[in-house]
This record gives C-alpha cells, structure tokens and sequence, in this order.
C-alpha cells in the first residue's frame, strides 16, 4: 500500500490576511506526517504529527491557538483512533497541556477507557509525566480579542463561530492500517465544561481497516446529531467514493438540521477526499509523494514533496 496522509486545519471563514499562514501550516502538518509513514511509521504514528504540529501552529483553534470559553480559560479537546483494532483515546476539556493529541493518544495506549475529561484527564497527564504549561501561554492575542469583542452586549458570536480552525488528520499506512485524529479549541465563549464534536467517537473521527478514515471540523453540535464522522464510513461501506460519501453526509446535515462543515476522508484502498459546505476549509494531503493543498472549493496547488521541503520557509 502507498502511504497517504490528509490532513484539515478547519472549515469556515478563513480572513485574507490568514489564508498564507493557514495554506502553509497544513502543508507543513501534512508533509511531517508523510515523513513518519515514509520512514515506515504507523498511521497512528502519522496522523498524531501532524495534528501535534498544527497544535503548534497559531493560526489554528487547537492548542496554543486555542479560542477561549466564557472565562477567558481555554479548554481543549483532542480524539485518536487507530483502525486496525478500533482502540480510541480522547480528552476533553483539557487545560494547560501543549498537546492534547497526545495526551488522547495516551489515554487510548495506557489506560481501559476511551474518554477522560478535565480534572481526570489533568491527574492522568500528571502520571503520565506530560508538562504543565501555565495556561497563559496558550492564549493569543487573537483569541483574548475575540473573547472580548463576544462579551460585548451588541456583538454576535455567530460570526466568529465561522473561523474556527479545529484541525484534523487522516493516514493510511504501508501495511494498509488506517488512522484519525482531532484538536479543537471549541466554541470561543461557549460554556465552562462544553464538549464538542471532536472528543466523541463517531462524531469527531472515526477509523476502520474495513472502510476507511475520517476526521471532521465544523459546528460541532451539528455534527454530533449526525455522528457524521461514521456517517461517512457507512455511506463508503454501500459502495461510495470518499468524495460522493462525503458530500452526502455534509448535504444531510444541512438539510437535516442546517448545520456546516467539513471532512477529510481516505478509504482502504487509499482514496482521499477534502470536502466542505462552509465559504472555506484550509487542507493538504501528500499522495505519490506529491503534495496538494488548498483553502477555496476548486483551488488546488500541487508540487512534489521535495520541491515543497525546499519552499517550506518561504510559506508556500
């Protein structure tokens, strides 16, 4: 099997002087993640990098970009799910860690369950000897002026909701296992202790050998009335493509219950998609060791991935 990697850095309304940054940021998360399948890494291996590196990439909501809730705290989400066996770790409502992705992975690999939440997910990020960081360090000033302009009697959160920037990986490696994995900042100024879409299996990602793997952004109360991660798995299941699967899904959820978003896809036979029903979706993925990448529907930009190493710093 031909490793493939796609990765999302969040569906919605991306603001001009935002798009380079974000182009450049899921390139790069997408080209660290082939780098791990190339070198024979796992899929879980893959799709952990590159959500990690867009955790440490500030343009997206997703750990140091993290919006921040009705307190000014941010509070983090995180899901991983290995297809081979159906094992699956998750956090929510995580505080003062880099990394929630890999706590989720850790949660998966060291312990029984599949979800731990907040001060059960700090003590186990103790134990598990993951560095605190204060919680300062997570906020930009992006976020602090977001989570001002929301408390403001006249503003209307709505709007901001649309640029979210939740982020996202989907890999198949050589041995034909598949993997997801899901980062999320939330809602800015939703409710101390909300969880989202991201943390629940079905609704955040999803991943099986038999079918394929997803991970998905968007509004995540929408997206969890639909479970719309396995949503796209079964429709692959009665014989869609990744593309037509994905589509499907996302005119059901806004049919169904007006809801926007968007999904990466691959399937077992390594077929890929990126599709969304928002304005814009920052997304890459490396195929046949060429990258493509793009945030508009119909925009496409291709270039080998040696070529892209190359441009990396100058931001694609």
């Amino acid at each position: 099997m031909k490793p493939v990697i796609v990765v999302h850095g969040g569906a919605g309304r991306i603001f001009k002087e935002r798009e380079e940054g974000c182009r450049a940021g899921v390139a790069r998360a997408a080209l660290r993640g082939y780098a791990v399948l190339k070198q024979g890494g796992s899929a879980v291996d893959a799709v952990e990098e590159a959500v990690r590196s867009m955790e440490d990439d500030s343009h997206f909501n997703a750990g140091c970009g993290s919006v921040l809730n009705e307190k000014g705290e941010v509070e983090m989400d995180a899901i991983i799910m290995d297809g081979k066996n159906l094992d699956s770790g998750a956090v929510s409502a995580v505080k003062c860690i880099a990394n929630p992705i890999k706590l989720a992975r850790l949660v998966m690999e060291k312990t029984k369950h599949m979800l731990l939440t907040d001060h059960g997910a700090h003590l186990f990020a103790q134990a598990m000897g993951i560095p605190e960081i204060p919680g300062e360090k997570l906020i930009t000033e992006r976020s602090r002026e977001r989570w001002k302009k929301n408390l403001e009697p006249d503003s209307n959160p709505e709007e901001f909701q649309k640029d979210l920037g939740t982020v996202g990986a989907v890999a198949i490696d050589s041995e034909g296992n598949v993997a997801c994995a899901t980062s999320t900042g939330g809602l800015s100024n939703k409710m101390i202790g909300r969880v989202g879409d991201t943390a629940c299996i079905g609704s955040g990602g999803y991943a099986d050998n038999h079918s394929g793997a997803t991970s998905t952004t968007g509004h995540g109360e929408s997206i969890m009335k639909v479970v719309l991660a396995r949503l796209i798995l079964y429709h692959m299941e009665q014989g869609m493509s990744p593309e037509v699967a994905a589509d499907t899904a996302l005119d059901y959820m806004k049919t169904r219950v007006g809801g926007l978003g968007g999904v990466i896809v691959v399937n077992k036979t390594g077929e890929w998609a990126a599709r969304f029903s928002t304005k814009q979706m920052s997304w890459a993925t490396v195929k046949d060791d060429n990258l493509h990448y793009g945030i508009y529907a119909g925009e496409k930009h291709i270039k080998s991935v040696d070529e892209a190493l190359a441009s990396e710093r100058e931001g694609f």
